[in-house]
């Protein structure tokens, strides 16, 4: 077999062909443990993996399920329960943590924490990395097998999907289905007649190829080598390793971690992260780091930027008025601009705007605007003139961009609100009298293509108990389709502001994950809260 045949080798271990049947599902049970379930995530080769709600703090949690077809299989049960026990002893800020597990009358379940996040290969596809950045994962990832090792446990299947980067950009291991608990007293001895390959080969050491069930800490460390060293690289290996490509501080450490012999490997995590560290912190980093490097640090710069310049504080407590915000931000460069200004006790209005430019030009665009609009309103521009004058002097500027932009306005004195959108979907009305969601819209352009644009708004009554949603995407189809929308808010309305907007945005990257993998977005819930007179 040669090399390549190897690597596409199924790591599944083999059950009668008349199991391997396609898992069939009527519906999505309406609860599985005391967990409700929201919707379908994943449907695996072993496992179905359901978004469900903690009962008491209605968090997000992930739920994973055994196949059906595998509780006749002691081993399959075995292993599934094995993992829900090595997550229940991992406490660790980068390994998943556990809620609970057991029985329910499908089956055997695990519930999780849910990360929003996407997979390390993910990562490395979409994102240029610094060295100092790689080395910071790296590092994450080893104090998580740290962690592991410390109590007996062997992960066995390290590789870049089964590390998440959450969106804070820090890791998060998951997926100890075939990891193994070591009895230190104990020797488990295998049958060698009937080896069966667990793990993923191109990420396996030499001796777990040769005996999947015999194998120890070091193997680990050997997985995360091949990790460190696509991580510094940038991309993929595809079981392709070569140590000259890599800086030589680096190269002495990946060398012993990628030993073929155990004997002569890291035999302790410490001993890798202890020599990592002190890489990271010399002065040799900055002298062998090659010029492309230079290419990653601008992003990860932009990246902070990005924070700073979208980043929002928790809503403002303004009175009766109940908020709830969630941000997005794709694994690039976004630009989303909020802003909540409090004209007076009864009067506050809401800004969001967003450049049409994605990356760092979108990013210098938006920063523009947010600079444009705090200079107009320090000078008392009033609301009403705001989007005219914006938009002239972006014409004016001969910048070529265009961007959305809303303002919503909120008198709780006078039971209104007003709405502009260029660019942008409607302002949703949820009211509480229980009828039908009802969408607010105006047909202005974006900001930016006509000098002569004569906008229009909406005004609408807005009473005690009503509750306003607003999402930046332009258009709301892309992602819930066919009126979808319109019912799923019918399924939020008694959620809480903030729990709303988090529901709103899961469902969105249910339905098109690859859409908000490239796209950021902004969801707001306002609840106007029944006054105390």
């Amino acid at each position: 077999m040669s090399d390549e045949d190897f690597f596409k080798r199924s790591t599944i271990p083999p059950l009668p062909p008349d199991e391997l049947i396609p898992f069939q599902s009527e519906s999505t049970p309406p609860k599985i443990g005391p967990y409700t379930i929201e919707t379908l995530l994943e449907k695996g080769g072993m496992s179905i993996l359901y978004l469900g709600t903690h009962p008491e703090t209605l968090d997000p949690i992930t739920i994973k399920v055994l196949l059906p077809k595998y509780l006749s299989h002691p081993e399959m049960t075995s292993r599934f329960l094995n993992e829900a026990e090595i997550i229940a002893m991992a406490d660790h800020p980068n390994i998943v943590k556990l809620f609970g597990y057991g029985e329910w009358e499908g089956g055997l379940y695990i519930a999780m924490e849910f990360i929003q996040g996407v997979s390390l290969r993910q990562y490395i596809l979409q994102n240029p990395l610094s060295l100092r950045r790689a080395l910071e994962i790296i590092l994450e990832i080893a104090y998580a097998l740290c962690h592991l090792h410390t109590h007996g446990v062997i992960h066995r299947d390290l590789k870049p999907e089964n590390i998440l980067i959450n969106e804070q950009g820090h890791v998060k291991v998951i997926d100890f289905g075939i990891a193994q608990l070591l009895d230190p007293q104990e020797k488990i001895q295998e049958e060698t007649s009937r080896k069966r390959l667990i793990g993923t080969p191109i990420y396996m050491s030499p001796e777990q190829r040769e005996n999947p069930e015999n194998v120890s800490y070091p193997s680990d460390i050997y997985s995360l080598g091949i990790i460190a060293y696509e991580l510094a690289l940038g991309k993929l290996s595809h079981g392709q390793i070569h140590l000259s490509l890599m800086p030589k501080g680096l190269q002495k450490i990946l060398a012993k971690a990628l030993q073929p012999a155990v004997e002569d490997r890291y035999q302790d995590i410490v001993d890798f992260i202890s020599d990592l560290s002190s890489y990271l912190h010399s002065s040799n980093l900055e002298k062998e780091r090659k010029a492309s490097d230079q290419v990653g640090e601008i992003f990860e710069r932009l990246q902070e930027m990005q924070f700073k310049i979208t980043k929002k504080d928790p809503p403002p407590n303004w009175d009766h008025l109940n908020i709830g915000l969630t941000q997005h931000r794709a694994f690039g460069i976004s630009s989303i601009y909020c802003d909540f200004i409090e004209l007076s006790s009864t009067e506050f209005a809401i800004i969001m705007a967003e450049s049409s430019q994605p990356g760092a030009e979108g990013l210098m665009y938006i920063s523009y605007l947010k600079g444009l609009i705090q200079g107009l309103l320090a000078k008392k521009t009033t609301l009403e003139d705001l989007p005219l004058i914006l938009n002239q002097q972006l014409i004016n500027e001969e910048l070529e961009e265009t961007f959305a932009f809303s303002l919503l306005t909120l008198n709780t004195k006078a039971n209104k609100l007003i709405y502009l959108s260029c660019g942008y979907g409607p302002l949703w009305i949820l009211p509480s009298s229980g009828r039908a969601p009802t969408p607010l819209s105006t047909s202005n352009p974006a900001l930016g293509i006509d000098y002569f644009l004569s906008f229009s708004n909406i005004e609408s009554e807005w009473h005690p108990g009503d509750t306003l949603i607003f999402c930046t995407l332009s258009s709301i189809e892309i992602i819930f389709p066919s009126g979808q929308f319109h019912q799923f808010l019918h399924e939020v309305t008694q959620q809480v502001p903030q729990k709303q907007t988090e529901a709103i945005y899961r469902k969105a990257k249910n339905n098109n994950p690859k859409y908000l993998d490239e796209h950021s977005c902004l969801i707001l819930s306002i609840f106007r809260e029944p006054s105390s007179n």
